[in-house]
């Protein structure tokens, strides 16, 4: 690999390593300004500035990392107690953390506009803080001691040994950089060691051999010493001793003590070995390796199949040893790709904090579940949908000050997001505590717009589903941040497009509740295979309770109604064969599924059942779109396409074109537009 790819390399590593700090910085900056006084806050708000900076010098980021100096510089005197944290620093340090953003991504046509927002945003930051020389926008010179070296305090001197090791180079840190930045914490009396250096027939031209030992007199304390070397702490040897005698001593005392001190350099408790404990992969990369781990699982189902098909013991121990291997790097390859929805809940922070502001709003953002693990693909499509939701309840839920006390409310609102594991699914709510929403006004609005009759008996649920169609909405004018009708439309195309729905209640003058159901993975699930006739089905098996026989005799029991009798309890089910049209003799016994939807329990009927199987799940298309009973089809081993089918969808389907019983299901004798003969006909 050539030097100029090597360096490509690790520059883009530190494009990714630096947008996950930034993330970091202003999720800590939003809390700091609920908090102004938690110096830990201050801390880490400083150490994730000094991490842009630092590696952003090392790989050639020398504006970021000039611009980042004087954001550091003022951080750096709120932590030594010489300024106070207010809402207007605040702010203009998330406006400096956007700039950061723009800069990163930089083109050579903006430059120019980033060096005159950089020079805007120093110069205010001197206004603020009364900081010399923040208005000019160029590096923090190499020799100069920083602006705190020159404030009072006491000296010290400070026992510095900085071994590198075997990957610190490998990682792109310069480590002469760190020793340069070191002596602007004051005078350094430095000692290189080079007993480390092998052969030359051995040397490693990636490692760095050399070691140092500083002797650091500065103002400074431990913690400004370790600052340093914070972005590579865990890939070296470090240890910051102070001395335990004044500059003023004898050199031959301060030599004494030195060489005391050499004997047990010790190592801080917090540092890890140098073998790295993740590494960072690109998600095209991963990507293709789920797509090639569902090939294989394609492949290992046709292998079961023969093997089945043959009278060879050796043959079946071949393909039950593989058919074990593959599920094991399934559920591995998925693993891999579960993350949990932390990242993307702490980013609405800022849309919250900046909405609010510009609404004149008093709201505060409540997370739960954030650790609750999502495919990556799904969480990489939720930003868009979660967006307008929250910006919907900022705009029309969530009421002014004025309004919230008149109604005796909190004068401070509560956006709460929330997340967590149902079954195979993923709930993910956005809760307010608004002003609701009025389903006399939603419903007057569908009538004037002709979605629905004046006299058409709704319950409160489907009142609430006009306001998920393009074009639909209820604000009696347009604001900057929503009112056009195309918010909740954006929401429905993209939960729909990751085969999840919708769920909406709220309560008027109390709030509003949106839960959006979502699948855990997109590309492999463990699934139930069925048959009806030549027909092949999958139900998940997440959401499957049992199997039972269905006789006809069970029928006749029934009254033609369909209903089964499990253990004295009446459970309603779909016939798939009439469902789906499937024109083929019935046999004498069928099977009966029974799964758990929203509805309740409901059975499938199907002719055979044939078993687990892992499913790779495949879309059908824009073609398809519309029909959301189907989430999507498979390959079989032998070849066959098998339908992937969400129960609660079906549920919903045959409810919504049959006709509610008293309990809520739909009776056999409903009519029905899909067949001829109805969806959940009399049998005969």
């Amino acid at each position: 690999m050539s030097n100029a790819n090597i360096i490509d390399k690790h520059r883009q590593a530190y494009l990714e390593e630096a947008r996950d700090v930034l993330v970091e910085l202003e999720t800590s900056l939003l809390e700091l300004n609920e908090r102004p006084n938690d110096g830990e806050l201050v801390g880490r708000v400083f150490r994730s500035m000094h991490t842009i900076k630092g590696s952003g010098a090392m790989f050639g980021f020398d504006e970021v990392a000039a611009f980042t100096h004087h954001l550091e510089t003022a951080f750096d005197e709120i932590r030594e107690g010489r300024l106070v944290v207010t809402s207007k620093l605040v702010d203009l340090s998330l406006g400096s953390v956007d700039l950061i953003k723009r800069m990163l991504d930089e083109r050579p046509d903006e430059s120019g506009a980033n060096d005159a927002a950089a020079a805007d945003i120093l110069l205010r930051l001197q206004e603020l803080t009364g900081i010399a020389d923040a208005k000019h926008f160029e590096p923090p010179p190499s020799s100069a001691p920083p602006d705190h070296a020159a404030n009072e305090g006491a000296i010290q001197d400070w026992l510095i040994r900085f071994e590198p090791g075997p990957d610190l180079m490998r990682n792109g840190t310069n480590p002469l950089l760190l020793i340069r930045e070191l002596k602007q914490l004051g005078e350094a009396r430095i000692t290189a060691s080079m007993a480390a250096i092998p052969p030359l027939s051995e040397l490693d031209p990636e490692r760095c051999y050399v070691s140092w030992e500083i002797v650091l007199t500065t103002t400074g304390g431990r913690e400004s010493i370790r600052d340093v070397f914070i972005f590579v702490e865990d890939c070296c040897e470090l240890t910051i001793e102070p001395v335990a005698v004044q500059p003023s001593s004898s050199p031959e005392v301060t030599a004494k003590s030195l060489e005391e001190q050499r004997k047990n350099p010790g190592r801080r408790e917090h540092d890890k070995p140098d073998t790295a404990s993740s590494i960072r992969v690109p998600a095209a990369k991963l990507d293709q390796f789920v797509n090639l781990v569902g090939e294989l699982v394609t492949v290992q189902a046709r292998l079961v199949e023969i093997a089945a098909g043959r009278d060879d013991p050796e043959v079946m121990a071949v393909s039950e040893e593989i058919e074990r291997l593959t599920t094991a790097l399934r559920e591995n390859s998925m693993s891999i790709r579960m993350l949990p929805i932390r990242a993307t809940f702490e980013r609405f922070r800022r849309l919250v904090h900046d909405l609010a502001r510009d609404l004149h709003k008093n709201v505060e953002l409540t997370i739960e579940g954030a650790d609750t693990e999502l495919d990556k693909t799904v969480i990489d499509q939720l930003n868009d949908p979660l967006m307008h939701l929250i910006r919907n309840s900022m705009d029309h839920g969530i009421e002014s000050p004025e309004a919230r006390a008149a109604a005796g409310k909190p004068l401070t609102a509560t956006i709460h997001l929330s997340a967590r594991h149902s079954g195979a699914n993923v709930l993910i709510g956005v809760t307010d505590d608004g002003r609701g929403i009025d389903a006399d006004a939603v419903r007057a609005r569908a009538v004037q717009n002709g979605l629905v009759a004046a006299d058409a008996n709704l319950t409160e649920a489907e009142v609430f589903s006009f306001i998920l169609m393009p074009g639909f909405s209820t604000a009696k004018q347009v604001t900057d941040v929503s009112g056009r009708g195309v918010g909740m439309d954006v929401v429905q195309q993209r939960v729909e497009a990751l085969r999840g729905r919708i769920d909406i209640a709220s309560k008027f003058g109390s709030g509003t509740s949106v839960t959006l159901r979502l699948p855990l993975t997109m590309a492999i699930i463990d699934g139930l295979l069925v048959r009806v006739g030549q027909a092949y089905f999958v139900l998940p098996l997440a959401n499957t309770l049992e199997c039972v026989e269905l006789t006809r005799e069970d029928i006749e029991k029934a009254n033609g109604k369909h209903l089964a009798n499990i253990r004295d309890e009446l459970v309603p089910y779909i016939r798939l064969r009439d469902f789906f049209e499937i024109e083929t003799e019935r046999p004498e016994r069928e099977q009966i599924m029974f799964a758990e939807t929203e509805e309740g329990r409901y059975g499938f009927v199907v002719d055979e059942v044939l078993g687990d199987h892992q499913t790779v799940i495949k879309s059908l298309g824009r073609f398809y779109r519309q029909v959301q009973f189907v989430s999507g089809a498979t390959i079989l081993g032998n070849g066959n396409v098998a339908l992937i089918l969400d129960p609660q969808r079906l549920v919903q389907e045959a409810i919504r074109a049959g006709v509610r019983s008293p309990r809520g299901h739909p009776e056999s004798t409903a009519a029905n537009s899909r067949g001829k003969d109805g969806l959940l006909s009399k049998s005969p």
